[in-house]
């Protein structure tokens, strides 16, 4: 996705209105539900638990939530209901879309993304339909004006610690990992005391489609604003590339 700041996306994204921050710390608390149901209230015990708490506090979630929700998690592990569902399908012009989501209902959520692709002239399709054009990667994207270490020292403690690949952009640096290492090398990077704008394990598509259309951007727009609004989709992944 040359030309275009994953920084700037990232910070764009985390600089939507209180109603949509709801929505992420919504998620992330379900996200802590069920890591500590997995592997325990201990982070030290549970990676899993180490990255969402990660996770949560790049997105600004205050310390006394983030302990709330895994004191409420670890006593209430009988009714951690929440199941993880992923949606595939296709939006304007063949774009390819994945959706992954958190519910104790797959009959609603099912419901509601059909939905969503059917509103913006898209469909469903069958499980690995569109996957097999993206790849699962971890991602740490650090932006250059908060980090103060040399861009070289960066790369190397990065790849010491198990990184795949290190790209410096206009105005961050993107680290690649295998979803195996993410854990490992984002906390190599804690320990340095770097600051990630971002950490997670992501899906990252191999190519991108470029719409010009009016059509087709009003209604992929719609395909995601309807998939945004849904508290039960966690993330969503396509390879439509936004200008």
């Amino acid at each position: 996705m040359s030309g275009h700041s994953k920084f700037a996306n990232i910070k764009h994204k985390k600089e939507k209105n209180d109603a949509a921050k709801g929505k992420i710390f919504t998620i992330i608390g379900r996200e802590i539900a069920i890591a500590v149901k997995e592997g325990g209230p201990d982070p030290a015990n549970n990676s899993k638990l180490r990255d969402v708490i990660a996770k949560a506090k790049s997105n600004n979630m205050p310390n006394d939530t983030i302990e709330r929700g895994i004191k409420k998690a670890a006593g209430d592990t009988t009714n951690v209901n929440y199941e993880q569902v992923t949606y595939e399908g296709y939006g304007p012009s063949g774009t390819a879309i994945i959706v992954k989501a958190l519910t104790d209902n797959k009959n609603r959520t099912a419901a509601n993304v059909r939905n969503a692709f059917t509103k913006g002239y898209g469909s469903i399709g069958t499980q690995g339909c569109v996957s097999y054009m993206f790849d699962e990667k971890g991602q740490i994207i650090v932006a250059k004006e908060d980090c103060e270490m040399d861009a070289d020292d960066l790369m190397m403690t990065a790849l010491d610690a198990g990184a795949d690949d290190f790209v410096e952009e206009e105005d961050s640096y993107e680290i690649l990992t295998t979803p195996d290492a993410f854990s490992t090398v984002r906390e190599a990077l804690e320990k340095e005391n770097i600051p990630m704008a971002n950490a997670e394990v992501t899906m990252l598509p191999q190519t991108y489609v470029a719409l010009s259309e009016e059509t087709d951007l009003n209604n992929i727009q719609k395909i995601l604003d309807l998939l945004d609004e849904d508290d039960d989709v966690q993330e969503v992944f396509h390879n439509w590339e936004e200008s």
